[in-house]
C-alpha cells in the first residue's frame, strides 16, 4: 500500500468534502436570513447532492478509460468557491445554483480520487478506501467549526473564507500527481477481455441498495441533527454545528476500525454489524430530551453509520473490477443521491408533524439496509486472505 499517495489523496478529499459538510451548518443562517421553511432548506441540500452525485458515474466511467488526476485538483476548486459564493449570492435561487456548482465540484474529484486509491491498496482495499474517507470524514466534522465561525463573525460574507482551503490543496495536487497516470485492468493476450476479472452486475445492483439506504441515514442526520440541537434540544446555532462536528469526528475513527475489522471478519459481516447497531440506538435517540444523552448516543451511532463506508464502496469495487471507477462514481455518487431525495422529504415531515417525527421515520432504514446485505454473495475468504 502506497501511504504517502494515498494520503495525499485524503488531504484533497478533506479540501472537498469540507464544502458539503459546512452546508448542513449553514441551514440555520439561510432559515433566518431567507425565512425558509424546512423543506426549502433542506431543498439547498438536495440541490448540492443532486449536482454531486448524478454526474459522478459519468465522470466514473470515462476515469475508466482516459485517467485524467487533474479533474482532482479542479474539482476542488469548484467545491470551494461554490459554497463560497454560497453566502454572499443574496437570493434563494442563486444559493441553489451557488451550492451545485460545488457539488459539481465534488461529482469531478471524487470517482478518479477513488479509482486512484484502489490501484495504490491492491490487497487491502478496505483499509484504503477507509483512510481516503477519513479525509471526507475530518471535512464533514471541520466545515461546520469554519462555516460557524466565520459566519458568526462575518455574517454570511464568511463563506469566503472556503476559497481558502481550494487555493492551498488545489494546486499542491496538480503539481502532485502532474503526469501521473492510473492503469487499467491488466489484459489478456487478446486484449480483449481483462484476465481472470468479471463483473458481477446482479450483486452490485443490491450492494447500490444499500448505499441508497446508507445515504438517506446519512443525510437525514446529516441534516436534521443541527436543526435537532436547536428546536428540540434548545441550544445554540453554535451547539448544532458542533453536534455535526462530534459526529463526524467520531466518524473518522469509526471508519478506520471498521476498514481495518471488515479485512478481518469480511466486508459483509462488517456491514451488517454497523446497520444492526444502528436500528435500535436510532430508536432510542429520537425519545432522548437532554443533550448529553443525546451526545453520548451519537458515539455509537456514528460508528454504525461510518464503519460500513469503507468495506461498501470496497465491495462495489470488488464487484466490478473492470469498471471501478464508473464503482465508485455510482457508489459515492449517483446512489448517494437517490438516497439524497430523502431530505427534502424529511423536511416535508418536519415541517408537518415534527423534527422529532422526521427523525423517528429512519427507524426502518436500516432493516432495508441489513436485508439487501444479507442477499449479497457470501465471500469465499476475507479481503486479507485468511479463510
Amino acid at each position: 500500500m502506497n501511504f504517502r499517495s494515498i494520503s495525499l489523496v485524503t488531504l484533497g478529499h478533506f479540501a472537498s468534502d469540507i464544502n458539503q459538510g459546512a452546508l448542513p451548518a449553514l441551514l440555520p443562517f439561510f432559515i433566518e436570513q431567507y425565512h425558509l421553511s424546512y423543506a426549502a432548506a433542506a431543498f439547498i441540500v438536495f440541490a448540492a447532492n443532486i449536482a454531486s452525485s448524478v454526474i459522478q458515474p459519468i465522470f466514473g466511467y470515462f476515469s475508466d478509460r482516459l485517467s485524467k488526476v487533474w479533474l482532482m485538483p479542479l474539482g476542488i476548486i469548484l467545491a470551494g468557491f461554490g459554497m463560497a459564493l454560497s453566502g454572499v449570492v443574496g437570493s434563494y435561487s442563486l444559493i441553489l445554483l451557488a451550492v451545485a456548482v460545488s457539488g459539481c465540484g465534488v461529482a469531478a474529484f471524487h470517482p478518479d480520487a477513488a479509482r486512484l486509491v484502489n490501484r495504490l491498496a491492491p490487497d487491502n482495499k478496505a483499509l484504503g478506501m477507509s483512510l481516503f474517507s477519513v479525509g471526507g470524514n475530518a471535512g464533514f466534522a471541520f466545515g461546520p467549526i469554519l462555516a460557524t465561525s466565520a459566519v458568526m463573525t462575518w455574517g454570511l460574507d464568511g463563506t469566503l473564507i472556503f476559497t481558502i482551503p481550494a487555493l492551498i490543496v488545489a494546486p499542491f495536487l496538480y503539481f502532485q500527481f502532474r503526469g501521473f497516470s492510473v492503469p487499467g485492468p491488466k489484459m489478456t493476450e487478446d486484449k480483449e477481455q481483462p484476465a481472470l476479472l468479471e463483473d458481477q452486475w446482479f450483486p452490485f445492483i443490491r450492494l447500490t441498495g444499500v448505499v441508497v439506504a446508507r445515504s438517506v441515514l446519512f443525510f437525514g442526520l446529516n441534516t436534521f441533527i443541527p436543526l435537532y440541537w436547536i428546536n428540540v434540544l434548545h441550544e445554540s446555532n453554535v451547539a448544532g454545528g458542533a453536534a455535526l462536528t462530534i459526529m463526524f469526528s467520531l466518524g473518522i475513527v469509526s471508519t478506520l476500525i471498521g476498514g481495518r475489522i471488515a479485512n478481518w471478519v469480511g466486508y459483509r459481516r462488517m456491514i451488517i454489524a454497523g446497520f444492526s447497531l444502528m436500528l435500535p440506538l436510532l430508536a432510542v435517540f429520537t425519545f432522548v430530551h437532554d443533550t448529553f444523552w443525546a451526545t453520548v448516543l451519537l458515539i455509537p451511532i456514528s460508528f454504525g453509520l461510518f464503519s460500513t463506508y469503507g468495506p461498501i464502496i470496497a465491495t462495489g469495487q470488488n464487484y466490478l473490477p473492470t469498471r471501478v471507477g464508473f464503482a465508485s462514481g455510482v457508489t459515492i455518487g449517483l446512489a448517494v443521491t437517490i438516497g439524497g431525495i430523502a431530505a427534502p422529504i424529511l423536511g416535508w415531515i418536519a415541517d408537518v408533524y415534527s423534527i422529532q417525527v422526521a427523525m423517528q421515520s429512519l427507524i426502518v432504514i436500516p432493516v432495508i439496509a441489513i436485508a439487501l446485505t444479507i442477499s449479497l454473495p457470501a465471500e469465499k475468504k476475507s479481503p486479507a486472505g485468511n479463510t
